[in-house]
């Protein structure tokens, strides 16, 4: 079981291979996202700052879309969620972060608690089929590469760490709370 810090992240382990500490860095940030969305309202989720109209609940939506692309449908090539395929992305290509307006936090939250869970049990079956050096199954990239099962992991901690930094500015306009 990993430590845990003050706002109930896990922390990464200091050894193990190299599975155990990608995953365990990328558990880190998506407790970090939870951390900065925790105990927030429907005003709190879609407060902006500066000129950017980028909110926490635009946040969770985009990060529960982007666990389901890479996890769900790249890793084994299976249908998205119903939720993501009834998106018209060509007419509407920032839906995740607009939508999210419209749904309650309970909603946003359940939603990306889902996915992330979903994404999990996608991963596992990964690793256990070709470990991160597998290739995913979706079809391959325009020149006919396929990337591989840690790429699409490293991508996730990359995409969560940009995003965390914008949470940070987000949730401190919102009540003052920073922290990492």
């Amino acid at each position: 079981m990993p430590d845990v810090d003050e706002h109930g992240r896990p922390e990464p382990p200091l050894d193990g291979d190299e599975a155990a500490m990608v995953l365990g860095f990328l558990d880190w940030q998506r407790a970090t996202l939870a951390w900065k969305c925790a105990g927030l309202d429907a005003s709190g989720f879609g407060a902006t700052t500066a000129t950017s109209t980028m909110t926490l609940g635009g946040l969770l939506n985009h990060l529960a879309w982007v666990e389901d692309h890479w996890c769900w449908w790249c890793l084994h090539a299976r249908d998205r969620d119903p939720y993501w395929r009834a998106v018209d992305w060509t007419a509407h290509p920032d839906w995740e972060f607009t939508s999210a307006a419209s749904d309650s936090p309970e909603k946003l939250r359940e939603r990306w608690q889902t996915a992330v869970d979903r994404s999990r049990t996608a991963v596992a079956e990964a690793l256990a089929d070709g470990g991160l050096d597998g290739l995913v199954q979706r079809p391959p990239w325009p020149d006919g590469r396929r990337p591989s099962v840690r790429y699409v992991l490293l991508h996730l901690i990359e995409e969560y760490a940009r995003h965390n930094g914008h949470a940070d500015l987000l949730r401190e306009s919102v009540d003052g709370s920073t922290g990492e």
